[in-house]
């Protein structure tokens, strides 16, 4: 890029560009995931200061971890339709702009954890983006149709340091939780690659639904939703939760379910294009993340 094109990058459309690296709106779906455990851990009202800082930090490193993956796939970027408008894409940022970018937040969100919250968040924070920049984008990404499934982890690890935040310690609850999002990632994901399976072909991306067809893929996605509405169950009977998390996981399980059956029995139909409907179920596991974690934080006073 000459120093010419670089003048004509005006200063407001740079600033949306930095915070477009961090994928905010996918940090929002992290930060669902950890404010509510920090009200189980308390089992009420935790520190509002401690939930502040713990979001800009969590923020800052899993931005990093996303200003870091463009910058490794900005190859792939470039000829993908639904990643063809990101910074470095368009030269709104340079490389090497977002490579120091994104080493920059993940050193200051570090930082922030281990001196305002508790050198165990700080750690499970720097182990999350380096798993998703490392593990998941430069390894597994590009080899193995397993790549969401493994490197899916990073986007557990946020229950993890919701609930460290608030004890400097380990339960069985945010394990509960971190295993209801490991198997609510394929699931949540495949849905959205059926969709977009030729954008990964054309980029040798080997997503599921890329090299396996639609039956095989909806056979899997129903598989790990069997499991991740049992495992959600679990929190329940080990005490940590009553009735008001019990009502909202068995029902919006019970929907997931049947949303991710028909999805199966129209992939056995043959059903192909827009009657796939994929796209429901992709939506619905946002909402039902959501409702889940929502019953997490009010479970506590309604016990």
């Amino acid at each position: 890029m000459t120093s010419s094109s670089r003048g004509r990058r005006p200063f407001g459309a740079r600033v949306k560009a930095f915070v477009a690296l961090t994928k905010p709106r996918i940090i929002e779906l992290l930060l669902i995931t950890t404010v509510p455990v920090m009200f189980l851990a308390q089992q009420g009202v935790p520190d509002l200061k401690l939930v502040l800082i713990t979001c800009i930090g969590g923020y800052l490193s899993a931005g990093g971890a996303n200003a870091l993956n463009m910058w490794y796939d900005r190859d792939i970027d470039a000829l993908m339709e639904r990643t063809s408008q990101r910074p470095l894409v368009t030269g709104m940022v340079s490389p090497t702009e977002c490579l120091v970018f994104g080493i920059s937040l993940a050193v200051v969100s570090t930082l922030l954890f281990g001196f305002a919250v508790n050198w165990l968040s700080a750690w499970l924070s720097l182990g999350a983006l380096l798993f998703y920049v490392v593990v998941y984008t430069m390894i597994l990404k590009r080899r193995t149709s397993q790549n969401i499934v493994w490197g899916g982890i990073a986007g557990c690890l946020p229950v993890l340091i919701g609930w460290s935040s608030v004890t400097d310690s380990m339960s069985w609850a945010p394990v509960i939780l971190f295993l209801v999002m490991f198997f609510w990632t394929p699931p949540h994901y495949w849905p959205l690659s059926m969709k977009v399976k030729d954008d990964y072909a054309r980029v040798g991306v080997p997503m599921l639904p890329v090299i396996a067809s639609n039956k095989v893929v909806a056979r899997q996605i129903v598989l790990y939703s069997w499991v991740m509405v049992g495992v959600s169950l679990l929190l329940t009977p080990l005490g940590y939760t009553g009735w008001f998390y019990t009502a909202v996981a068995l029902l919006a399980g019970g929907f997931w379910l049947w949303e991710a059956h028909g999805l199966q029995n129209r992939a056995r139909a043959e059903v192909t294009g827009a009657k796939l409907k994929e796209m429901r179920l992709f939506h619905w596991s946002i909402t039902y993340v959501s409702l889940l974690f929502v019953a997490v934080a009010v479970d506590p006073f309604l016990r």
